[in-house]
């Protein structure tokens, strides 16, 4: 039971990870052209046709060694500052995952190819609110049936004092209650009783032969 149990969840962990990785969107920075200085791609322009969500990939296509990714603060992306990445990518076709919103900064770290444009600004938005788990609606405090009007210390006098619980049931006999384990305890002791009858009759069965 346990092991069919282990293999239910892992079946359940699978599909919730399948199903999380199929609704993520792969977004190629500059689409055909790619990352690259030609033709005067404005990234700026490309990124606001575009909407960017936690979990989606962001993937730079380039010739390996001609350009490079470096993903900057945005002091150094406004600055085309190469000198103090957060990370640098150089494969040729770098998949970058959104792990969190906000904005990521991202430029080539090749002398000059920040100044001619490449560089791209993504914004990501933040959780939708239908996909944050809603909260249950803190429950109402307790009212007490003997509270009393506010700004009063009186007792209301329409709600006269309760009784005194040693009152309701005047002379009454005190009653022990049996301990809870008393007939258990009596069931253990015939039992031992009749076993130690057999073993003397078994001992006796064993003289006699």
């Amino acid at each position: 039971m346990a092991v069919g149990t282990k293999g239910c969840l892992l079946v359940l962990t699978l599909g919730l990870a399948m199903a999380a990785t199929s609704s993520a969107a792969i977004y190629k920075v500059g689409d055909a052209s790619g990352w690259t200085i030609l033709g005067n791609i404005n990234y700026t322009d490309w990124t606001t046709k575009k909407t960017f969500h936690v979990g989606d990939i962001i993937e730079f296509t380039y010739p390996k060694g001609i350009h490079n990714v470096l993903e900057v603060t945005k002091a150094d992306y406004d600055s085309c500052t190469n000198s103090t990445p957060i990370a640098t990518h150089t494969s040729g076709d770098d998949k970058i995952s959104i792990k969190r919103p906000g904005h990521r900064f991202f430029i080539c770290g090749v002398p000059g190819h920040c100044a001619a444009g490449q560089k791209v600004n993504i914004r990501v938005l933040k959780p939708r609110s239908s996909d944050a788990p809603s909260k249950a609606p803190a429950p109402a405090p307790a009212r007490s049936a003997a509270a009393t009007p506010s700004g009063s210390s009186e007792p209301s006098a329409a709600s006269p004092p309760a009784a005194s619980s040693t009152d309701s049931t005047p002379d009454a006999p005190t009653t022990t209650a049996p301990a809870p384990n008393a007939n258990g305890a009596g069931v253990r002791g015939g039992y031992r009783a009749v076993a130690a009858m057999a073993l003397a009759a078994v001992a006796s069965m064993a003289m006699l032969q």
